[in-house]
């Protein structure tokens, strides 16, 4: 990794403290403190953990950029504490990366022993010249990121120590907080999936802007996932793809409806928030969103998340999407340099549809294709045809059968609207459930509530084609 500014190489030696966390059996805490001094320009950056003990070689892929990161800045010193629970001792360490030559990298410093005592943990940190203001915004956004993914056993904080001339002020800037806590047997989809719901009600417009008047009730939200899998083999580990979508409705906020036609597509890989490939802006790209009733307008790249434009979305709709990869055995260690498969484009896209799928199948009308919404379309005038012919027969053991056949009551007092709209809702009803995927089993319900088998009415209509046409 090129370290190409301060804000970045923070980012880095937290996700790296938030690995050993989750890669531990035990209960882990996670803290970021900066600390800022009166008499002093310097900021002290201290990031620990109570995870596993560092590996070391984690830093070997960190990579200096003078360019990015001047002197007057960082003197490109790292400071490491470690130990293991095996271990007797606590390893110190300086690492200088402005060292090119990589075996002069790392100096070893006298180690402090354990006395007996049994835990594991690693520290890292670093003086830079900057303000706190000027990491701190970069490092709040990147745990509230975090909090998406909801890595089981991590208590996490990050604090702003201010030392002036009456003491320390302590400010807890950020501290972990679940609001649906789950059981630690959870699956990692799961997880995502309750994270991502979190993150909807609490961010509403996006991560940056918190706007309480874009809240909107978990019961609001329509949520769907899958997963993908790519096979396993010599130069690939097998890669898990996962894909979170939520569907949000509210009409009363202006500042909602005014941001609706957009989607942040938030990308993770290995269990920390990473930039967009090009396979996902391809595979975003490919997908026939007109299947689920959406025209895409553009997919553009933000750095930290894709940025999808919508056509002609309802104003009271919005969208929220989010991507994870990872390798489906996980590393034994910290290290995970040597895990450098990418998802392709088909492995992508396949999870955002198994979630478009899962969010179809679950709710019924929702994301119907174009060409569905077209033949609901006709429902009303050939419901209100047929209503017609019932009603205008001189049969009355025919009218009574086929009031019968809908599931109503027969009498006098019936109504002709009663039927024409219980016709229709079952049209829409047909044409809903057979809109969904189409390796489902599930058979399409009748239109009336008979055992004959018949075949579907559209099957036989092209995309495009006017289904009544043949009624002319």
């Amino acid at each position: 990794m090129n370290v190409s500014s301060v804000q970045k190489l923070c980012i880095h030696l937290i996700s790296s403290a938030f690995q050993r966390c989750r890669l531990s059996k035990d209960l882990c805490r996670l803290s970021v403190v900066l600390k800022s001094s009166l008499t002093t320009p310097v900021i002290l950056v201290s990031i620990s953990d109570t995870g596993i003990g560092s590996c070391l070689e984690e830093f070997q892929d960190l990579k200096y950029n003078r360019e990015g990161i001047g002197n007057e800045k960082w003197d490109g010193l790292l400071s490491v504490k470690t130990t293991s629970t095996s271990d007797n001792e606590i390893y110190n360490y300086h690492l200088n990366l402005r060292e090119n030559v990589s075996s002069r990298r790392l100096t070893r410093l006298p180690s402090n022993p354990k006395n007996g005592a049994k835990f594991s943990g690693t520290e890292v940190y670093l003086s830079i010249s900057d303000t706190i203001d000027a990491l701190l915004t970069e490092i709040n956004r990147f745990f509230q990121k975090m909090l998406i993914l909801k890595i089981p056993s991590v208590a996490a904080e990050l604090v702003i120590e201010r030392g002036d001339a009456s003491g320390v002020q302590r400010e807890n800037v950020f501290l972990t907080n679940e609001c649906i806590p789950l059981h630690f047997s959870a699956s990692n989809v799961e997880r995502l999936k309750s994270g991502v719901e979190e993150y909807v009600l609490r961010h509403g417009n996006s991560l940056n802007n918190k706007c309480d008047s874009c809240f909107c009730y978990r019961e609001q939200l329509k949520i769907g996932s899958g997963v993908a899998c790519s096979m396993e083999s010599h130069g690939s580990s097998g890669l898990m793809m996962e894909a979170v979508i939520i569907i949000s409705e509210l009409s009363e906020s202006p500042c909602f409806r005014s941001c609706s036609n957009k989607t942040e597509v938030l990308h993770f890989k290995d269990f920390s928030p990473c930039s967009v490939s090009q396979a996902s802006l391809n595979a975003l790209t490919s997908i026939d969103w007109r299947s689920y009733g959406l025209t895409l307008g553009s997919v553009v790249d933000q750095v930290d998340h894709a940025l999808i434009g919508w056509e002609s979305l309802p104003p009271h709709i919005r969208i929220h999407m989010v991507l994870h990869h990872y390798h489906k055995q996980y590393p034994t260690s910290c290290y995970q340099g040597k895990y450098k498969n990418q998802p392709d484009r088909h492995l992508i896209k396949k999870a955002v549809k198994l979630a478009l799928d899962d969010l179809k199948e679950k709710h019924t009308g929702l994301l119907l294709s174009a060409h569905a919404v077209k033949i609901c379309s006709y429902a009303p005038d050939f419901a209100s045809t047929i209503a017609g012919i019932i009603l205008s027969s001189n049969d009355s053991d025919f009218q009574s059968e086929c009031i019968s056949l809908l599931g109503l009551l027969h009498s006098p007092e019936i109504e002709g609207e009663t039927i024409e709209d219980c016709i229709k809702e079952k049209i829409i009803s047909v044409i809903e459930t057979k809109d969904k995927k189409e390796k489902s089993k599930e058979a399409a319900p009748f239109l009336f509530e008979d055992d004959c088998p018949q075949d579907t009415y559209f099957e036989e209509y092209e995309e495009g084609e006017d289904v009544f046409s043949s009624l002319e």
